[in-house]
């Protein structure tokens, strides 16, 4: 596939994910979409069979680079297991509160609320995107637990699953609510969690 092939529809991805996010699976029509990307209707069906095909390939688009960021994050060799994911997190709260208006929007958790019992294969996706989040948050606080920085009898894969929808929850209260403070208290419990 040549490059301005890709750069199109990458384009159509990005611009197409911030509709979604920002009006829901449904709000977004394909027509908003191409309007967002300025490209016509048709480069829309020549690169996504459906809506649904484009929201699958979006998910992949948006999530596939934070996974990455979020594994090269968890895994710095500078940094204990325990500072990397505090530091981790510290910064997407700190990202959140620079932002000028308490408006927020997570596409997981728009098309996961929307979409997850109408359309299995966005739920399957968007439960394996999650699932890949806690495995990575797992395999870091196994080797804080090799380390000393957690108890012996921890239970890894249950604390990573815990942290991993606390988190999710926090950025579903931000749509509700009007300030941070529960991106705080997440953080305040998160410390305490994995105090040693």
């Amino acid at each position: 596939m040549n490059s301005n092939r890709l750069d199109k529809r990458d384009l159509i991805l990005a611009k197409g994910a911030e509709v979604m996010t920002r009006r829901g699976y449904h709000g977004a029509g394909v027509q908003e979409i191409v309007q967002a990307a300025s490209v016509p209707k048709g480069s829309f069906y020549h690169y996504f069979a459906s809506k649904e095909d484009f929201a699958l390939q979006a998910l992949q688009h948006v999530y596939g680079p934070r996974l990455q960021r979020y594994a090269q994050a968890l895994a710095h060799p500078a940094a204990s297991p325990r500072e990397r994911i505090l530091g981790y997190y510290a910064e997407l709260v700190e990202h959140f509160s620079r932002q000028e208006k308490l408006e927020y929007h997570c596409f997981i958790g728009s098309l996961s609320f929307e979409m997850a019992e109408l359309s299995p294969s966005l739920g399957a996706e968007v439960d394996a995107i999650l699932q890949r989040s806690a495995d990575i948050l797992q395999a870091c606080l196994e080797e804080a637990q090799a380390q000393g920085e957690l108890p012996a009898d921890e239970d890894c894969r249950n604390l990573a699953g815990f942290i991993a929808n606390a988190w999710q929850g926090a950025l579903t209260r931000l749509k509700v609510a009007s300030n941070t403070r529960v991106l705080d208290d997440f953080m305040l419990r998160l410390q305490r969690l994995l105090h040693a």
